[in-house]
């Protein structure tokens, strides 16, 4: 045990690409193994996630997080030394015992960004993959990938609070043999779109690969996916890929009058024209995957629309990734996936938890790095075997992706298509697979 006992802990205030300052943690053992976590606020950020601690004040507009990173240093850190690396479970019991609310009093970012660097720092001082750490001898499935698309939520006027940008719109690449496959296929259509996007109106794509479309350029979002499906025809990937979306719509909702406003179009919209818009949407474009369609307390109009929609319907601030919002909506029947965010619950263990839990009643688990993750939720996703993960097609996510694929040889999985949750996802394995054994 000696060689994974944790030795030192260290954290700093870092730079990162959702425009706001992270804690990132350092954890070294007694071998000289270490594991370096970050954790930052996401763009959007949903009501019921894990508070984090902000400085306040002027500097960096008040979402410093020195206070986070000098608790990691005084408090947590002290707190872990000496304990077990690679025991996670323990760990994490013990920052959440070092004071009662310590999530609240110490920062969910402080907390998070430590567990997480605990988890790496394990698996380094045991000299296996984080994968592996995590899933052992059964991690060895590849998810359905995907690429960044659109951005921007400013193209018909805004939404009632600050959106960061939604509704994003992504593409998922599942009818592919391989994970490596499915990577070049997500660099093809995003090449192809974004030289047609800068010819249109000179937008190129942002630190995350997105391509943000100003007020202008489209009358409607059914302009923008037309152009994206016929992209993708173009590249030759018609009926292997599809689309994604994070609609976010708690952005677009006014509580005064229920309705939904910017969003899709200039039209406000009521719940139940929203839900028709939705379900004529789906008719006509090959959407595969939406993420948060209504109200993050909506939890029975979503349960009707992901029996009626027959999609993976994602929850995300419906669910930020609380076992306690999980079990709920499995007590609904709403959405039929949990969107992943590792730092947004607060500690490792707790959302393995959850994970455990949401697989035990159907539901699948989508992994998303925008807490700070990087690319690790490669990692994750295949030490969980989840069926889909939120873009990471390309870039350094897909690197690792990649490095895992040939790491794992002839062991490595990739079902596609199957990996993805509703019936109409599953009608377009089962024709895909027509389709190759007829070839």
């Amino acid at each position: 045990m000696a060689k994974t006992v944790i030795k030192s802990v260290k954290a700093r205030q870092v730079y990162t690409n959702r425009g706001t300052p992270g804690v990132e943690v350092v954890v070294t053992t007694e071998n000289g193994a270490s594991g370096k976590a970050m954790c930052t606020s996401g763009i959007s950020v949903g009501t019921h996630e894990v508070d984090f601690s902000f400085d306040g004040g002027k500097k960096f507009r008040g979402k410093g997080v020195s206070r986070a990173v000098e608790n990691v240093n005084s408090i947590i850190g002290p707190a872990i030394i000496g304990m077990d690396a690679a025991c996670q479970l323990h760990i994490d019991n013990a920052l959440l015992s070092i004071m009662p609310e310590a999530k609240i009093k110490l920062g969910g970012n402080a907390i998070a960004a430590t567990s997480a660097a605990v988890l790496k720092a394990g698996a380094a001082a045991l000299d296996i993959p984080l994968y592996r750490h995590i899933g052992g001898a059964g991690a060895m499935y590849l998810p359905v990938p995907g690429v960044a698309m659109v951005a921007g939520h400013d193209r018909y006027g805004g939404g009632i609070t600050t959106p960061g940008g939604k509704p994003t719109m992504s593409i998922a690449c599942f009818g592919f043999d391989t994970f490596a496959d499915a990577s070049y296929a997500c660099w093809e259509v995003h090449t192809r779109w974004s030289e047609k996007m800068k010819k249109k109106f000179g937008g190129v794509p942002n630190a995350r690969d997105f391509i943000v479309i100003p007020e202008g350029i489209y009358k409607n979002d059914r302009e923008i996916w037309d152009d994206m499906l016929k992209t993708i025809i173009e590249a030759g990937y018609e009926g292997k890929i599809g689309f994604q979306m994070d609609v976010a719509t708690d952005t677009y909702y006014n509580k005064e009058d229920c309705r939904y406003y910017g969003l899709f179009d200039k039209v406000p919209k009521t719940k139940d024209q929203l839900y028709d818009f939705y379900m004529k949407m789906i008719c006509d474009y090959p959407f595969v995957i939406l993420e948060d369609p209504f109200n993050e307390d909506d939890y029975d109009t979503t349960a009707s629309f992901t029996k009626d929609s027959g999609i993976q319907i994602v929850g995300d601030d419906l669910f930020t990734t609380n076992f306690k919002r999980v079990a709920y909506g499995i007590s609904k029947g709403a959405a039929n996936t949990v969107l992943l965010k590792v730092n947004q619950t607060g500690t490792i263990s707790e959302a393995l938890e959850m994970i455990q839990y949401a697989y035990k009643f159907g539901y699948a688990v989508m992994p998303s790095d925008s807490r700070g993750e990087g690319e690790s939720i490669a990692d994750y996703a295949v030490g969980i075997n989840a069926g889909a993960v939120r873009e990471s097609g390309i870039g350094a996510r897909g690197n690792r992706f990649l490095e895992i694929e040939e790491e794992l040889g002839a062991a490595a999985k990739f079902i596609g298509a199957k990996g993805l949750k509703g019936y109409r996802n599953q009608a377009r394995a089962e024709k895909n697979s027509k389709r190759e054994n007829h070839v």
